[in-house]
């Protein structure tokens, strides 16, 4: 971090004479006091815990200074209203002095993969810095921002959202060069309107758009009555700006081809919303610069952040495809339709896990219900069911299903049978098959793949 203690305490307007304390360069910015190491500026926010009452430990690991909202008797400090609204306009003022390019993404779904794809590409031709973890919010974004390698040239960040007014916060703050949409869903529906309330939400990222800013939204009319005019729009989907053509899916990995690319594009994943997030990182890299030939090779090396859809290996040797970090029915139904599509391995069935996805409002029973329509029992042979909501699935699926094929397991607040629901998986599971574990990070799934990799 390129900045003095003097410099902060004049871009935040301190409220006490810092000139009585030695004006130091600070290495980093901390609001977790453990983290603290010598040099360090400590931003001690306000959450289950007071930041403040750590303050005399973040001194003792060998911060330099701290903001405050409160005078400090133990060292340098800057003085501020609010502790949180400082760190974020410190982060937006680093931005503009480092002058580096700002990429924004957001999305119901693929936000995270776009985001990692998009930084791997434009690490073939630039210092790049993106978003570490889920660090997608009004606190992580300006973490990661303060951050960054101080010779970063482009900065990928990801803008997360559970209420309306969120992105406009993180957009404002960023000024990105490139805002992306990946794809308006459901997800958090518990805390908006409705799906165009979402739209509304994720639109915001235009908000803070540099006035010759590009755009790249999906082609969903849901959108349409929140697109800026002073941008310029670029719309992926069929027929759109921007579509994919020639898509080969395969167990472990797709190829495809699209509308303003010459080469073939390999991806060692698999989902065609992989393709779909791969054709938008392509065009915004495209955009500034990096060559075609890059972001094939790019591609063909692509790793991701751990817990999205990743194959694994079963101890009995079964294949199990894991997307547990999180689920709304348009992810699952994503999932559930590569899953069906993907060729059975010789002699084995295909088997899926399914537990609650949350956040999703008044309407989650009918959600759940609805997967209905995304599962074959011809293909997606046996049905394991785990939550509270799940039952309004379990309640179709019995219908369809011969018997014996389906199984439901309670999660609520009196009763838990994850552990039933991992003896059956594990007996049911042969060498042969392929299985599919899809639900919300809090139902716990990756116990069970880790139980199944393990053979336990």
């Amino acid at each position: 971090m390129k900045l003095d203690l003097y410099e902060i305490a004049e871009v935040l307007s301190a409220k006490n004479d810092v000139t009585q304390f030695e004006n130091v360069a600070l290495r980093n910015a901390e609001f977790d006091s453990r983290l603290i190491e010598s040099g360090d500026l400590f931003v001690p926010l306000k959450g289950a815990r007071d930041g403040h009452d750590f303050i005399a430990t973040a001194f003792a690991q060998g911060a330099a200074a701290t903001l405050s909202e409160r005078p400090v008797a133990e060292g340098a400090y800057i003085l501020v209203d609010d502790v949180l609204t400082a760190f974020q306009r410190l982060a937006q003022y680093y931005l503009q002095k480092m002058q580096v390019d700002v990429l924004a993404v957001t999305g119901s779904n693929g936000k995270t993969t776009t985001k990692d794809m998009l930084a791997q590409l434009l690490a073939t031709t630039y210092k790049t810095y993106k978003t570490q973890g889920n660090y997608n919010n009004e606190i992580g974004l300006p973490y990661t921002v303060l951050h960054m390698p101080e010779d970063t040239e482009k900065l990928v960040l990801e803008m997360g959202q559970d209420h309306l007014g969120d992105i406009h916060l993180l957009s404002n703050l960023a000024k990105p060069k490139t805002g992306i949409v990946t794809l308006v869903g459901e997800a958090h529906l518990e805390f908006f309107g409705s799906r165009a309330e979402i739209a509304q939400g994720k639109m915001q990222i235009a908000d803070g758009l540099r006035k010759d800013g590009l755009l790249i939204v999906p082609a969903d009319k849901i959108v349409n009555e929140f697109l800026p005019a002073d941008c310029k729009l670029v719309r992926f989907g069929p027929d759109a700006d921007i579509f994919l053509t020639r898509l080969e899916e395969r167990k472990d990995s797709l190829s495809f081809e699209c509308n303003f690319l010459e080469q073939r594009i390999d991806l060692p994943v698999t989902g065609k919303y992989n393709a779909t997030n791969a054709m938008i990182a392509a065009y915004a890299a495209l955009q500034e610069g990096v060559s075609e030939v890059a972001i094939a090779q790019a591609f063909s090396e692509l790793e991701l952040t751990r817990n999205r859809t990743e194959w694994k290996k079963a101890g009995n040797g079964a294949d199990i495809l894991s997307d547990v970090y999180n689920a709304n029915p348009t992810a699952m139904r994503l999932i559930l339709e590569t899953f069906s599509t993907i060729p059975a391995n010789p002699g084995g069935r295909k088997l899926a896990v399914l537990a609650d996805m949350k956040e999703l409002g008044a309407d989650a029973k009918s959600m759940h219900g609805s997967m209905i329509t995304s599962l074959n029992p011809e293909i997606v042979t046996d049905l394991f069911l785990y939550g509270q909501d799940m039952e309004a699935l379990y309640d179709y699926a019995k219908e369809i299903y011969p018997p014996g094929k389906v199984h439901y397991f309670i999660k609520n607040d009196e009763k838990d049978q994850f552990e039933q629901l991992t003896k059956a998986v594990r007996e049911k599971l042969t060498p042969a098959d392929q299985i599919l574990l899809k639900g919300s990070n809090s139902m716990n799934l990756a116990k069970l793949v880790e139980d199944l990799e393990d053979g336990n």
